[in-house]
């Protein structure tokens, strides 16, 4: 008797189903099995309702979960690792492909949900895209591993290329490139530059990690460097003093904050052309980054500022005392504060 009146109730809703079931590509068979799956559930929870009714709320629940899911996909954000180490390692971002800029708020929304160091936002426009990244906290004017990512994001979606973008004060290109699964991606700098740090501002630097003048190196002097951010150079004498990095994360935004900085770079030097860094991002609100794309342009500049036998490429290794070792290229010529081409490879993350 129950299963004839579930039957008669959706024989008078028929034309219901139909119509919600050509919608959302589901067989009537289907949806009816699934009212009775549903009915039997509610008298589970001590529920009851009418069988007639099913169909009727189950249509609604369907139609609720398809226009959720609809929304996700619309509003979707890709989530790539830039600057890896083959199959591991990178800096992830987010990378959100919108018809056009959402409001800031949205954006900062997104950023915090992401959860990553930044998330970039591009929408088309004539001859290229509109870009900006946002951290979890804070707009930045230029990020570089977001750059890289979206330059994969938008090799996956139109084939590869050079894209021009546009960002709040700069325009520089990327390029995105796809082997099967595997990308890579290199960007174009905005113009570089540096000039030397104020020294009462870097003793706090110190002292905020807990560094003396003799852990520094003498070849590289403290400096404010710029491609397209503004950090702090601090050149490291010893690698172990690279690896003990630490610091309370409200002081250092506090710091970073005071003098417009993004991050201060902290570096040892290997090679002449190899390089070990560490970014700490507290002006984002992220105690560490494991690769910075903007931060490499920028050291980039400065050493060819300061005449360093760099031979037209450097290679920088960071991330490695996070356990997301990462690798970033990055070559340039001769010419001052001219751009830079920063390039490494993205992996799409699950």
């Amino acid at each position: 008797r129950i299963w004839l009146s579930i039957r008669k109730g959706m024989s008078q809703k028929r034309n219901v189903h139909n119509h919600h079931c050509t919608r959302h590509r589901v067989k009537h068979s289907t949806f009816g099995s699934s009212c009775v799956g549903a009915w039997a559930i509610f008298l589970a929870m001590g529920v009851f309702v009418h069988p007639c009714w099913v169909p009727r709320i189950f249509g609604k629940l369907v139609r609720h979960a398809s226009r959720a899911s609809l929304h996700a996909v619309d509003g979707s954000v890709l989530r790539f690792a830039a600057f890896a180490d083959g199959a591991t390692g990178g800096n992830p971002a987010g990378v959100a492909i919108r018809n056009s800029m959402p409001p800031e708020v949205d954006m900062y929304r997104v950023a915090a949900e992401v959860g990553f160091s930044e998330t970039v936002f591009a929408v088309p426009q004539t001859g290229g895209w509109r870009v900006r990244y946002f951290s979890p906290e804070t707009e930045v004017e230029f990020c570089g591993h977001a750059t890289i990512a979206l330059g994969a994001a938008l090799a996956m979606r139109h084939g590869d290329g050079v894209f021009d973008l546009q960002l709040n004060s700069a325009n520089v290109t990327v390029e995105g490139r796809r082997d099967g699964a595997s990308f890579a991606g290199a960007l174009q700098s905005p113009p570089t530059g540096s000039h030397p740090a104020d020294p009462t501002f870097v003793q706090r630097s110190l002292n905020l990690f807990g560094y003396t003048q003799q852990d520094l190196d003498s070849r590289i002097p403290p400096s404010i460097v710029e491609g397209g951010n503004k950090h702090l150079v601090l050149a490291l004498s010893s690698r172990a003093s690279l690896a003990a990095m630490k610091y309370d994360l409200d002081a250092g935004r506090d710091l970073m904050r005071e003098a417009s900085l993004v991050t201060i770079i902290l570096v040892h030097t290997a090679e002449s052309q190899q390089f070990h860094v560490r970014n700490p991002f507290a002006s984002g609100g992220v105690y560490e980054d494991p690769a910075t794309g903007s931060a490499a342009a920028a050291f980039a500049g400065y050493l060819r500022d300061l005449g360093w036998p760099h031979g037209g490429r450097i290679e920088i290794t960071q991330g490695e005392d996070m356990g997301m070792r990462s690798r970033l290229m990055v070559t340039m010529t001769e010419k001052r504060g001219s751009s830079v081409r920063v390039e490494g490879t993205a992996r799409l993350m699950e």
